[in-house]
């Protein structure tokens, strides 16, 4: 029989109870351990983001001039890409042929006259007769027909001066509005007429440049949250910048003028016009760039993507509550800059969240 001394049976006790401890420590460490997580308090603040659309350029009318009458270009007036007013000669189309039938159509016109003149004094004679009761009626009848078809004749025969008038102005093919001309492709000697497959040239006002961008249905919805309305947005919005084909900037800023009010079905974009002036004719008419726009939010907040986590269209951040992470959803805006969002909703200043490497963070963890 084997005698254990009461010191041992205590000794042995005490161990066992340290023991047991130090593992219920352990046990109780590793189900409440704490991470440490970066975190920042939400605070109000101005930001700006910018939008790049490809843009095309256009000037602020580019007619198309037709002849209007058909013969040989007698002269150029112009040079190609040469400033142009308003009703200054383009081309001389060769004349001679409408300067003869407005001499036709003068000389008809006079002849008109004449027989009209006699027409109405044989009509007046025959009244006169014919109250004497000296003529018939229908020698009075036929005179008064024979005045009225003279005075139609006559006024046939101005219609006809007009048009050979106006034809004869049209050999002149002028200017329609202030611009820049532009391919000259018909030379002195050419054949031309109001029914050829391609312009004489093309006057383009280019005083003022429209710039067309398209933006897309969700980008419209966001302007117009933004602001409230559309109204709002095209008179609050700020000016825009035009990167052109070179990646320089252009030295003047333009202002979006108009938002189309239809969405393309094919494509399910909307097409945004900017107005850029051009005193310096840099910008032409055909060329391309890129529009850069502007987001700008006053008294926002906004976090880093990294305190974010994207599940499905869903927008997670981490708040610390009482040093716990607690899972809060976010509404952000469309518009960013690939490092931060702006939060539209859930979100207030004060609030403290997790800052970075929110996508480690589980619900309830202590990271503070």
């Amino acid at each position: 029989m084997i005698t254990v001394s009461k010191k041992w049976i205590r000794l042995i006790g005490i161990v066992g109870c340290t023991v047991w401890m130090a593992s219920c420590k352990q046990a109780s460490d590793a189900g409440v351990k704490s991470s440490s997580y970066a975190v920042m308090q939400i605070e109000a603040v101005d930001k700006e983001f910018s939008s790049s659309y490809s843009a095309s350029i256009r000037g602020r009318q580019d007619i198309d001039i037709y002849p209007q009458v058909s013969g040989t270009i007698e002269k150029l007036c112009v040079t190609e890409g040469q400033k142009v007013r308003r009703g200054q000669s383009l081309f001389i189309i060769d004349q001679v042929p409408y300067k003869a039938a407005l001499k036709t159509a003068t000389a008809n016109v006079e002849a008109a006259r004449a027989a009209l003149g006699t027409a109405e004094l044989t009509y007046k004679s025959n009244k006169e007769l014919y109250a004497q009761k000296v003529v018939s009626e229908f020698s009075l009848k036929t005179a008064e027909n024979s005045y009225l078809t003279a005075k139609a004749q006559l006024s046939q025969a101005e219609a006809q001066e007009i048009s050979a008038r106006n034809n004869l102005s049209y050999t002149e093919v002028k200017s329609p509005s202030d611009g820049v001309v532009g391919a000259l492709p018909y030379r002195a000697g050419a054949l031309v007429s109001a029914n050829m497959p391609y312009p004489l040239t093309t006057v383009s006002d280019n005083s003022d440049m429209y710039v067309y961008f398209s933006m897309t249905e969700n980008q419209l919805l966001a302007l117009t949250r933004q602001y409230g309305d559309m109204d709002e947005a095209l008179k609050n919005m700020p000016e825009v910048e035009l990167r052109l084909n070179d990646n320089s900037v252009y030295n003047k800023k333009g202002v979006i003028e108009s938002i189309s009010g239809v969405i393309d079905r094919q494509t399910g974009t909307v097409v945004a016009r900017v107005v850029f002036p051009n005193e310096s004719r840099l910008l032409h008419s055909g060329a391309s760039g890129t529009v850069v726009v502007p987001s700008i939010y006053k008294d926002c907040i906004a976090i880093p993507q990294t305190a974010t986590v994207r599940m499905q269209d869903k927008t997670i951040v981490y708040k610390v509550v009482d040093g716990k992470a607690v899972s809060t959803l976010i509404t952000v805006a469309a518009n960013n800059d690939g490092r931060e969002y702006v939060v539209l909703d859930g979100l207030k200043a004060g609030d403290e969240i997790v800052s970075e490497g929110a996508g480690l963070v589980r619900e309830g963890m202590q990271v503070k």
